[in-house]
């Protein structure tokens, strides 16, 4: 164990290779880029990781979430839960956190406290602006990431030097292509994720990183960096000099939400819960087809569809992508449980 990080302290030195294990890094997302990030991180020795997600391992997830095993996906279980499980196997000497929530205004000021890099690896780009609202006002560095297709892109966002992403809203490639939609591939998974540690390690290290927006096409074999220092603006509502941080508040706070490509939604009460989810499946027996059921969630069938039922009262609702029918479904499962319980 003690020559663990012997290659890695070659390069960096002895001071900034104590730095990285001293360190905390939460990743915002546990899907391909997060999973690949957490990874390389857990092996660079990071004392501390952090990993949030809401979502649960799928068949589908398997071609480039490299973390994630055939019986994750069988057994439906959360991917934070997942990764930490896998991430414990390969360095059992550092800290994992997990955390099965979805990211909103409200509870990402306190998912951040404490540590010194957040990477971005987000599936949306709502939470992309509500984490770097957080970054900045927390001054905690930022690296965002994205891929699709065979593109991918990187920019790192530090406080009171960077542009922040709100900064370069009108200047980003915004068309509304997902991976579930157009597909993705797994290298550029690979070469996005490598370019967001590397910034990592740098911040770790304390090495300055410079505003450079990169991108790059593997298929298409095109690349491109452009420093956009001169993006920065005075007036932007998140790190202007009049911040006000908009994707914190919350009436800007989104309760449902379609997940693109999937012919599904997200149901996020106005209030958190804590549910008991075995005794929610038995009071349910009568209602639900196929259930199953892990420590973080409940997944069954209810009428046409398919429901995964999380402890704090979140659900995807499966078989729609109309936000209102989802809400009503997600509304009768809960007074079908209410009803019970009265009675």
């Amino acid at each position: 164990m003690i020559n663990r990080y012997s290659r890695q302290e070659l390069f960096l030195g002895k001071e900034a290779q104590r730095k990285v294990q001293d360190s905390s890094v939460i990743i915002i997302g546990a899907g391909a880029l997060g999973s690949s990030s957490a990874e390389m991180l857990a092996r660079a020795g990071v004392g501390k990781l952090t990993i949030v997600d809401r979502d649960y391992v799928e068949w589908s997830n398997l071609q480039r979430q490299q973390l994630y095993s055939e019986d994750d996906a069988k057994n439906k279980l959360p991917k934070a839960a997942a990764a930490k499980n896998r991430l414990q196997q390969i360095n059992s000497e550092i800290t994992i956190n997990r955390l099965i929530e979805d990211v909103n205004g409200l509870n990402i000021e306190e998912m951040i406290k404490g540590h010194g890099v957040i990477v971005d690896a987000t599936d949306n780009f709502e939470t992309r602006l509500i984490v770097n609202d957080a970054a900045v006002k927390h001054s905690i560095p930022f690296i965002m990431g994205a891929c699709v297709a065979s593109y991918g892109t990187i920019f790192p966002i530090i406080p009171r030097e960077t542009p922040c992403l709100h900064c370069l809203l009108n200047h980003l490639p915004i068309d509304g292509m997902t991976c579930e939609t157009v597909g993705v591939l797994s290298p550029i998974v690979q070469i996005v994720a490598s370019w967001q540690v590397t910034h990592v390690l740098k911040i770790l290290a304390g090495v300055q990183v410079p505003p450079v927006l990169k991108s790059i096409d593997i298929w298409k074999d095109e690349n491109s960096a452009i420093d956009v220092a001169r993006l920065k603006d005075e007036n932007c509502p998140t790190c202007g000099v009049e911040a006000a941080f908009p994707y914190l508040q919350y009436g800007n706070q989104t309760k449902t939400e379609v997940l693109c490509g999937r012919d599904a939604v997200q149901i996020r009460p106005a209030a958190a819960r804590t549910f008991e989810l075995k005794v929610f499946m038995e009071k349910l027996k009568d209602i639900i087809t196929k259930p199953l059921i892990n420590p973080f969630l409940l997944s069954c069938g209810f009428e046409d569809y398919r429901i995964v039922f999380f402890q704090d009262g979140r659900a995807i609702i499966h078989g729609t992508n109309d936000t209102m029918i989802a809400r009503s479904v997600y509304n009768r499962f809960l007074q079908y449980y209410t009803e019970s319980s009265l009675s």
